[in-house]
């Protein structure tokens, strides 16, 4: 049972860290971005790529992963995305889902639908046992890297200058710019390192979750609900959404497996008629 608990907990860090960018364009930037696994997906890539054909050793591909993914990210936001910031949620929803299946053919076209294999180091390999509890080292990895970046990220946007401005060029880019903020260049950085923390998460995530060129398609469903459960106006409300979320869908296919995703659905269903604005959001007025 623990052990089930310990994996599920390194299943919700990993779903968080692969799904905060999403919930930092949406909540604080207001732009739906359901292209956001493709730089999941990308960073997997350039993991498997750099440790099949370069030979880099796999903790060297981790920050290569967060920093090709979030150049991708700043390109495609420079070039395609800030046109779209102003247009309607729909259209952003259609721009987004078009590269998502361009991303999907793109891989396929190039390298091949095959299941990419990961090869961890030794020293992540295998399991230990802690008081009865059967503690998978990678997974224990997973989950300090996540808490990190989790603690990072926080305190980034409550407690630096630029957390400060990000805020007030969501509220009001017009003021913003008045006093001085480049919102453009604000929310440049902002969608690269949103990107950045999909590429990492997808480096990470790569032999836990697999990767092939469906990846985009096969968790954006996750992505949201992570999103949707949780809300999108902290940090704090999408990490227990991604724990829930993990914690349950470990269980369930454990426990009963022939459900499959039931169970993850039903929790969002259930949590969503309560909680319509999600775990932390704020009630909207009518």
């Amino acid at each position: 049972m623990l052990t089930l608990l310990f994996d599920g907990i390194a299943y919700g860090m990993l779903l968080f860290v692969l799904a905060v960018g999403l919930a930092v364009t949406m909540g604080l930037m207001n732009f739906i971005n359901l292209a956001h696994g493709a730089f999941a997906m990308a960073g997997g890539y350039i993991t498997v790529l750099l440790m099949q054909r370069a030979g880099l050793p796999f903790l060297a591909t981790l920050p290569l992963a967060f920093i090709g993914a979030a150049l991708l990210g700043a390109l495609l936001e420079r070039t395609l995305y800030r046109p779209m910031y102003a247009k309607p949620h729909l259209d952003q929803v259609l721009f987004s889902i078009g590269l998502t299946f361009m991303a999907v053919a793109a891989i396929d076209y190039f390298i091949g639908s095959q299941q990419q294999i990961v090869q961890l180091p030794a020293f992540l390999q295998g399991r230990f046992d802690l008081a009865d509890v059967g503690v998978g080292k990678y997974r224990l990895f997973i989950i300090v890297v996540c808490a990190l970046l989790t603690v990072v990220l926080q305190l980034i946007l409550s407690k630096t200058r630029f957390g400060s401005r990000l805020r007030a060029a969501v509220d009001d880019p017009r003021v913003a710019s008045g006093l001085g903020i480049n919102v453009n260049q604000v929310f440049l950085t902002t969608f690269a390192v949103g990107s950045g923390l999909a590429g990492l998460g997808g480096a990470l995530g790569a032999e836990v979750l697999g990767l092939d060129p469906t990846f985009p398609l096969k968790f954006m469903i996750y992505f949201l609900i992570v999103v949707s459960v949780g809300g999108t106006t902290t940090i704090t409300g999408p990490l227990l959404a991604a724990l829930l979320l993990g914690i349950a869908d470990v269980a369930g296919k454990y426990y009963v497996p022939k459900l499959g995703s039931f169970i993850v659905y039903t929790l969002m269903v259930l949590i969503l008629v309560f909680r319509p604005q999600g775990l932390f959001g704020a009630k909207v007025a009518r």
